[in-house]
């Protein structure tokens, strides 16, 4: 194995790692069923590469049968919030927990009725803990980038818990190869649900 080569498995071994030390408490199952029962909106944030799996984790959920919309921190002080209602939940990502733009929608959220919040985070010490109805802890990560600063690690634990939580959620409801064939009318995926929907219940694999 070449240098490069061990770099990389060290990389991807650290990312692994990471996902595999996450404790499956009582807050997994508390976040589903919150998510489930919401009478309003899900609305996904976070800043920077946290927003970008947030925004992920919207797009996830519309596609097997929970429609979210994923609201840019910074954007929201200047009228995105306007999205926001009561009874809608939050679920927020930082892996800091401390993020400004981040608790600073949370608390303009508040004003306008929206109560739950649920936060994935990593930090012990921070307001994203305070404010959160549901807690999501992602432990103590370790990021393998040689300065400590690339948030790749906790990137990969926050995307996991995502779709973990996402495909938990479908599976719960029901959602069908029909209705998803439906949400990817265009496209590979499109193009396997309704293949999938076309076979005989005996052709269909186990």
């Amino acid at each position: 194995m070449t240098d490069i080569q061990r770099k990389i498995r060290r990389v991807l071994e650290a990312e692994a790692q990471a996902i595999l030390s996450v404790a499956v408490d009582q807050a997994f199952e508390r976040a589903v069923l919150q998510i489930e029962r919401c009478p309003g909106k899900i609305i996904t944030t976070g800043m920077g590469k946290a927003g970008l799996t947030a925004r992920k984790f919207a797009a996830v959920l519309c596609s097997t049968g929970t429609p979210a919309v994923f609201i840019h921190p910074g954007e929201a002080a200047h009228g995105d919030l306007g999205l926001v209602a009561p009874g809608d939940l939050i679920v927020a990502f930082s892996n800091s927990g401390k993020t400004r733009e981040v608790i600073e929608l949370i608390h303009l959220a508040r004003q306008l009725g929206c109560e739950t919040v649920i936060g994935v985070t990593s930090h012990a010490q921070s307001e994203l803990r305070a404010l959160s109805t549901v807690l999501i802890d992602m432990g103590p990560i370790t990021e393998p980038c040689p300065l400590g600063l690339t948030p790749t690690a906790s990137v990969a634990v926050m995307s996991a818990i995502s779709d973990a939580l996402a495909i938990v959620i479908m599976e719960r409801k029901g959602f069908t190869a029909d209705e998803y064939g439906i949400r990817h009318h265009g496209g590979y995926l499109g193009s396997r649900a309704r293949a999938h929907n076309k076979m005989e219940p005996s052709e269909t694999p186990a």
